[in-house]
């Protein structure tokens, strides 16, 4: 069981980063196409790849906090 949790986490890391990087890649590209779309917002063009990032940190945090709590428990047993 635990091990298809450790599996699980793995895969939640694996996307969570992707999904982050490809958004990164996504809005850069799209920056350099469309610039005058990106000038007319208050924001600066990179706003969203932050917020990307920090939801990537949280559920960054949170599987690894998972995988030591796995860790101790399996080194229990």
């Amino acid at each position: 069981m635990l091990k298809k949790l450790n599996l699980i986490l793995n895969i939640i890391i694996g996307v969570s980063v992707g999904v982050f990087i490809g958004h990164g890649v996504y809005v850069f590209w799209d920056f350099k196409t469309h610039p005058a779309l990106y000038a007319m917002r208050s924001a600066p063009w990179y706003t969203s790849i932050l917020f990307y990032g920090i939801e990537t940190a949280v559920v960054l945090l949170a599987a690894v906090i998972i995988k030591l709590i796995i860790r101790r428990r399996s080194k229990r047993q």
